[in-house]
Protein backbone atom coordinates (compact mmCIF):
# COMPACT_ATOMS: atom_id res chain seq x y z
CA UNK A 1 0.00 0.00 0.00
CA UNK A 2 1.50 3.04 -1.09
CA UNK A 3 0.10 6.48 0.98
CA UNK A 4 1.83 9.10 -0.62
CA UNK A 5 3.50 9.91 -4.40
CA UNK A 6 7.41 9.39 -5.04
CA UNK A 7 7.48 13.36 -6.40
CA UNK A 8 7.57 16.09 -3.91
CA UNK A 9 5.50 18.16 -5.19
CA UNK A 10 2.39 15.68 -5.35
CA UNK A 11 3.73 13.98 -2.40
CA UNK A 12 3.43 17.55 -0.49
CA UNK A 13 0.20 18.55 -1.78
CA UNK A 14 -1.62 15.39 -0.71
CA UNK A 15 0.26 15.57 3.27
CA UNK A 16 -1.11 18.95 2.84
CA UNK A 17 -4.79 18.27 2.27
CA UNK A 18 -4.21 15.19 4.57
CA UNK A 19 -4.00 17.60 7.58
CA UNK A 20 -6.35 19.82 6.26
CA UNK A 21 -8.86 17.06 6.47
CA UNK A 22 -7.53 16.09 9.94
CA UNK A 23 -7.60 19.48 11.37
CA UNK A 24 -11.09 20.25 9.50
CA UNK A 25 -12.54 16.69 11.10
CA UNK A 26 -11.48 17.87 14.56
CA UNK A 27 -12.30 21.54 14.49
CA UNK A 28 -15.90 20.00 13.59
CA UNK A 29 -16.26 17.75 16.48
CA UNK A 30 -15.14 20.67 18.85
CA UNK A 31 -17.88 22.37 17.51
CA UNK A 32 -20.86 19.58 17.83
CA UNK A 33 -19.11 19.04 21.59
CA UNK A 34 -19.37 23.00 21.82
CA UNK A 35 -22.75 22.99 20.54
CA UNK A 36 -23.73 20.10 22.75
CA UNK A 37 -22.29 21.86 25.95
CA UNK A 38 -24.63 25.09 24.75
CA UNK A 39 -27.63 23.29 24.41
CA UNK A 40 -26.90 21.62 27.50
CA UNK A 41 -26.97 24.82 29.78
CA UNK A 42 -30.75 25.04 28.36
CA UNK A 43 -31.28 22.41 31.35
CA UNK A 44 -30.25 24.32 34.50
CA UNK A 45 -33.66 25.81 34.64
CA UNK A 46 -35.15 21.94 35.19
CA UNK A 47 -32.26 21.41 37.70
CA UNK A 48 -33.02 24.02 39.54
CA UNK A 49 -37.13 23.12 39.56
CA UNK A 50 -36.21 19.28 40.16
CA UNK A 51 -34.39 20.30 43.41
CA UNK A 52 -36.23 22.75 44.42
CA UNK A 53 -39.46 20.88 44.03
CA UNK A 54 -38.06 17.84 45.71
CA UNK A 55 -37.23 20.17 48.48
CA UNK A 56 -40.34 21.63 48.76
CA UNK A 57 -42.35 18.10 48.73
CA UNK A 58 -39.55 16.84 51.62
CA UNK A 59 -40.31 20.06 53.55
CA UNK A 60 -43.94 19.53 53.61
CA UNK A 61 -43.86 16.29 53.91
CA UNK A 62 -42.04 17.04 57.22
CA UNK A 63 -44.52 19.57 58.27
CA UNK A 64 -47.32 17.14 57.67
CA UNK A 65 -45.90 14.30 59.70
CA UNK A 66 -45.99 16.87 62.59
CA UNK A 67 -49.01 18.50 62.44
CA UNK A 68 -50.33 14.87 61.64
CA UNK A 69 -49.59 14.65 65.73
CA UNK A 70 -51.61 17.07 67.11
CA UNK A 71 -55.42 15.26 68.59
CA UNK A 72 -58.24 14.81 67.56
CA UNK A 73 -57.95 17.00 64.53
CA UNK A 74 -54.29 16.21 62.81
CA UNK A 75 -55.82 13.85 60.21
CA UNK A 76 -57.94 17.14 58.92
CA UNK A 77 -54.62 19.70 59.15
CA UNK A 78 -52.25 16.41 57.11
CA UNK A 79 -54.68 16.85 53.87
CA UNK A 80 -53.21 20.36 52.63
CA UNK A 81 -50.24 19.47 53.40
CA UNK A 82 -49.85 15.81 51.74
CA UNK A 83 -51.45 18.23 48.82
CA UNK A 84 -48.94 20.81 48.32
CA UNK A 85 -46.48 17.99 48.34
CA UNK A 86 -47.80 16.41 45.81
CA UNK A 87 -47.68 19.15 43.67
CA UNK A 88 -44.43 19.94 44.80
CA UNK A 89 -43.15 16.46 43.25
CA UNK A 90 -45.03 17.31 40.19
CA UNK A 91 -42.83 20.30 39.39
CA UNK A 92 -39.65 18.17 40.77
CA UNK A 93 -40.91 15.56 37.66
CA UNK A 94 -41.51 18.21 35.17
CA UNK A 95 -37.71 19.57 35.57
CA UNK A 96 -37.01 16.16 35.40
CA UNK A 97 -38.54 16.14 31.78
CA UNK A 98 -37.38 18.98 30.91
CA UNK A 99 -33.55 18.06 31.24
CA UNK A 100 -34.37 14.69 29.77
CA UNK A 101 -35.91 16.33 26.71
CA UNK A 102 -32.75 19.24 27.13
CA UNK A 103 -30.28 16.21 26.95
CA UNK A 104 -31.72 14.40 23.84
CA UNK A 105 -31.72 17.89 22.15
CA UNK A 106 -28.22 18.77 22.61
CA UNK A 107 -27.19 15.40 21.37
CA UNK A 108 -29.37 15.76 17.91
CA UNK A 109 -28.40 19.38 17.63
CA UNK A 110 -24.66 18.73 18.16
CA UNK A 111 -24.99 15.29 15.24
CA UNK A 112 -26.86 18.05 13.18
CA UNK A 113 -23.96 20.66 13.31
CA UNK A 114 -21.56 17.98 12.13
CA UNK A 115 -23.44 15.35 9.82
CA UNK A 116 -22.69 17.81 6.64
CA UNK A 117 -18.75 18.74 7.28
CA UNK A 118 -18.30 14.97 8.32
CA UNK A 119 -19.94 13.47 5.13
CA UNK A 120 -18.17 15.74 3.15
CA UNK A 121 -14.83 13.76 4.05
CA UNK A 122 -16.72 10.60 4.19
CA UNK A 123 -18.43 10.49 0.71
CA UNK A 124 -16.16 13.23 -1.21
CA UNK A 125 -12.41 13.04 0.49
CA UNK A 126 -11.99 9.29 1.39
CA UNK A 127 -12.89 7.88 -1.60
CA UNK A 128 -10.83 10.06 -3.58
CA UNK A 129 -7.98 9.41 -1.26
CA UNK A 130 -8.69 5.60 -1.48
CA UNK A 131 -8.87 5.16 -5.06
CA UNK A 132 -5.59 7.38 -5.32
CA UNK A 133 -4.36 4.79 -2.85
CA UNK A 134 -5.11 1.89 -4.71
CA UNK A 135 -4.15 3.40 -8.07
CA UNK A 136 -0.92 3.93 -6.87
CA UNK A 137 -0.13 0.58 -5.20
CA UNK A 138 -0.96 -1.08 -8.32
CA UNK A 139 0.85 1.02 -10.82
CA UNK A 140 3.79 0.86 -8.42
CA UNK A 141 4.10 -3.07 -8.34
CA UNK A 142 3.72 -3.60 -11.81
CA UNK A 143 5.89 -0.46 -12.98
CA UNK A 144 9.30 -2.06 -12.92
CA UNK A 145 8.21 -5.69 -14.90
CA UNK A 146 8.01 -5.49 -18.73
CA UNK A 147 4.46 -6.40 -18.84
CA UNK A 148 3.42 -3.98 -16.22
CA UNK A 149 5.12 -1.42 -18.16
CA UNK A 150 3.22 -2.52 -21.16
CA UNK A 151 0.03 -2.19 -19.38
CA UNK A 152 0.62 1.64 -17.68
CA UNK A 153 1.13 2.46 -21.30
CA UNK A 154 -1.80 0.90 -22.67
CA UNK A 155 -3.78 2.63 -19.93
CA UNK A 156 -1.99 5.85 -20.89
CA UNK A 157 -2.69 5.63 -24.29
CA UNK A 158 -6.41 5.37 -23.43
CA UNK A 159 -7.05 7.63 -20.17
CA UNK A 160 -4.21 10.31 -20.96
CA UNK A 161 -5.64 13.55 -22.30
CA UNK A 162 -4.74 13.97 -26.48
CA UNK A 163 -2.50 16.58 -25.98
CA UNK A 164 0.06 14.96 -23.33
CA UNK A 165 0.26 11.94 -25.81
CA UNK A 166 0.61 14.44 -29.25
CA UNK A 167 4.40 15.79 -26.88
CA UNK A 168 5.32 12.03 -27.13
CA UNK A 169 5.37 12.31 -30.97
CA UNK A 170 2.45 12.10 -33.93
CA UNK A 171 3.25 8.13 -34.42
CA UNK A 172 3.01 7.08 -30.45
CA UNK A 173 0.48 4.95 -30.54
CA UNK A 174 1.68 2.68 -33.82
CA UNK A 175 5.65 2.82 -32.07
CA UNK A 176 3.62 1.34 -28.80
CA UNK A 177 1.85 -1.30 -31.22
CA UNK A 178 5.11 -1.86 -32.56
CA UNK A 179 6.44 -2.61 -29.02
CA UNK A 180 9.32 -0.01 -29.29
CA UNK A 181 10.70 0.01 -25.98
CA UNK A 182 10.92 3.65 -25.96
CA UNK A 183 7.81 4.62 -26.59
CA UNK A 184 6.60 1.79 -24.25
CA UNK A 185 8.59 3.84 -21.36
CA UNK A 186 7.57 7.20 -22.58
CA UNK A 187 3.98 6.38 -22.20
CA UNK A 188 4.30 4.51 -18.71
CA UNK A 189 6.06 7.19 -17.38
CA UNK A 190 3.25 9.61 -18.45
CA UNK A 191 0.80 7.51 -16.81
CA UNK A 192 3.16 7.13 -13.72
CA UNK A 193 3.51 10.79 -13.70
CA UNK A 194 -0.12 11.62 -13.55
CA UNK A 195 -0.29 9.53 -10.08
CA UNK A 196 3.23 11.26 -8.83
CA UNK A 197 5.14 8.29 -9.05
CA UNK A 198 8.96 7.92 -10.97
CA UNK A 199 9.21 6.11 -13.67
CA UNK A 200 11.64 3.34 -11.14
CA UNK A 201 11.60 2.49 -8.04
Amino acid sequence: MKLYADRVPTAFRQLITDIVVVLWVYLWVRAGLWVHDMVQKLAVPGEKLQSAGTGIASNLNDAGSKVGKVPLVGDQLVKPFNGAADAARSLADAGREQQQVVGKMSVIVALAAVAVPLALVLFVWLPLRVRWIRRAGVATSVRDAPAGRDLLALRALASQPLNQLAKLGPDIAQSWRNGDSAAVDALAALELRKLGLKSRA
